[in-house]
């Protein structure tokens, strides 16, 4: 082990003690050419000496011009990044593709109250291209950093720059038809449940400072700002304060059920389906029937076996919205140029709407 303040060895150091040459001593080390034996028990014992573990993997990766890495940016911290099924979909689809570049996948959490510390974890790392994976932030640091180094960068919606490219889904059209469905069934008293807008939200109703029609591509606006295309500006709404989590939507299903009938609403549209089970749980355990009582839709379209309903969600396809990402990836590092493309989704009717009682 070099110790702390030395230069760290280098293959020329071992190639020199050894008596060989540097060609030579890369040889051993990549075991891709014929070598004498005793030649390579000479590079090992002098490596052994000197301290040196291998090649430096950064320039190696300089040297073939690729990294063997994709980093791919969950929202939150890692310990939660699993919890989402949709969100894991989205990873499972995407892993699919990049098996056959072939490429590996680092995952890095994004803490959502210092966005500095990923641009620092980045500028350490050696990697073919950076995927955002799904929600977060309008803005992020890391976008500069990244393509300052020419690194490609690849998106399910945001980071909502153009040197992003997006798979995206029209998220205010798609708000607009599940809080359509709502209507049509003849709701009235209807309730919006959301992720957070920023990274700065909490918890709890959501202040008209954070609603922006320029932040209509970030999907947390954008299925808001559809939502209230059909129910008017002043329709209730609040967010969650842990992003997409099934604690969130039973947290916010109580703060909006948990009062007289005449005041509590007959309908919630939530903004994922792991937020409606939330609501659904939340208004069970205060007697209420769904969807009976009350009606709840999500979005996402993953299946949640545990849930005793089939919610009426927007089906978005996580595991091929994660190929489609894939692809883009893929053929971005075969040298071709590649477009954001917006991904169709589908209203998926349930067992969790039904007209007011």
């Amino acid at each position: 082990m070099t110790p702390p303040g030395q230069a760290r060895p280098t293959l020329r150091d071992v190639a020199e003690r050894a008596g060989v040459s540097v060609s030579t001593a890369s040889l051993v080390f990549s075991g891709k050419g014929p070598v004498a034996e005793a030649t390579a028990i000479r590079v090992r014992e002098a490596a052994a000496a000197l301290g040196f573990t291998g090649p430096n993997p950064l320039a190696s990766s300089l040297r073939q011009g690729r990294a063997g890495a994709v980093g791919v940016l969950v929202e939150g911290r890692l310990r939660t990044a699993f919890r989402d099924p949709f969100g894991i979909a989205v990873l499972d689809g995407l892993a699919e593709v990049l098996e056959s570049v072939p490429t590996g996948m680092l995952l890095l959490g994004q803490p959502t109250d210092d966005l500095d510390t990923v641009v620092q974890q980045l500028s350490g790392l050696a990697l073919d291209a950076v995927v955002f994976s799904l929600c977060g932030p309008g803005e992020h640091p890391a976008v500069g950093h990244l393509a300052s180094r020419g690194i490609p960068m690849f998106s399910t919606g945001v980071p909502g720059d153009r040197r992003v490219t997006q798979v995206r889904v029209d998220e205010r059209a798609a708000g607009a038809e599940v809080a359509r469905h709502v209507r049509e069934l003849g709701h009235r008293r209807v309730a919006h449940v959301a992720m957070p807008l920023t990274y700065r939200s909490v918890a709890g109703a959501v202040p008209d400072t954070e609603v922006s029609a320029k932040d209509v591509t970030i999907p947390s606006t954008g299925r808001l700002i559809g939502f209230r295309d059909v129910f008017g500006p002043g329709a209730e709404a609040v967010q969650t304060g842990d992003g997409s989590s099934v604690e969130g939507g039973i947290a916010m299903g109580r703060l909006l059920l948990d009062r007289p009938a005449g005041r509590r609403p007959t309908a919630v549209v939530c903004q994922s389906d792991v937020i409606a089970a939330g609501v659904v749980i939340a208004a069970e355990e205060l007697g209420l029937r769904v969807p009976a009582d009350l009606s709840v839709t999500g979005f996402d379209g993953v299946d949640l076996p545990w849930l005793p309903h089939r919610l009426t969600t927007m089906d978005q396809r996580g595991r091929e919205k994660g190929r489609v990402l894939g692809d883009l990836v893929r053929r971005r590092l075969e040298g071709r140029r590649v477009r954001s493309v917006t991904q169709p989704v589908t209203l998926r009717v349930g067992s969790t709407t039904a007209p007011p009682p």
